[in-house]
């Protein structure tokens, strides 16, 4: 199983977790990283596992660069049943909209039949714990939920 690795972001953040994640994940499976500003709707497959990561931006809207992403997703509605995928949220506590942005991404993938695995991470930037800390120990945490999933398929189970 081949895992795609999507970034959306304003800053940059979401871009070097993307790489930290695809580090960890890449000892389990073969990865790819691309920012959703370059990558197309059409090539979403459900014979591959996603690992979203999006930052929260402005008034808890979706980043810029995973806008164009969201937008042809409302316009094509493709069923994206059989899609499984893992969230990882950037946002910052003292506001109201506090990982808004992922919370946005992964609703309107649910909304096309898409299956969230696994504990929906949300960095806080006011923590005093680092962004790539966080994407570490939960990648750890999602490699584990796809090896038993592989274990899984192997076994017929």
């Amino acid at each position: 199983m081949a895992v795609v690795i999507l970034y959306g972001t304003e800053t940059g953040t979401a871009e070097e977790i993307a790489d930290t994640i695809s580090d960890v994940i890449a000892r389990h499976a073969d990865t790819s990283v691309y920012g959703m500003d370059e990558y197309d709707v059409a090539d979403l497959d459900p014979s591959d596992f996603h690992i979203i990561v999006c930052s929260t931006y402005g008034d808890g809207e979706l980043p810029t660069g995973a806008v164009g992403f969201f937008d042809d997703l409302d316009a094509d509605q493709p069923d994206l049943t059989g899609l499984r995928f893992a969230m990882f949220g950037l946002g910052d506590s003292i506001y109201d909209t506090f990982n808004h942005g992922s919370d946005i991404a992964a609703d309107k993938l649910i909304a096309l039949g898409a299956e969230r695995v696994g504990e929906h991470a949300r960095h806080d930037g006011s923590s005093k714990v680092r962004p790539r800390d966080l994407a570490k120990e939960w990648a750890t945490d999602i490699a584990a939920v796809l090896a038993g999933r592989a274990l899984e398929s192997v076994s017929g189970n």
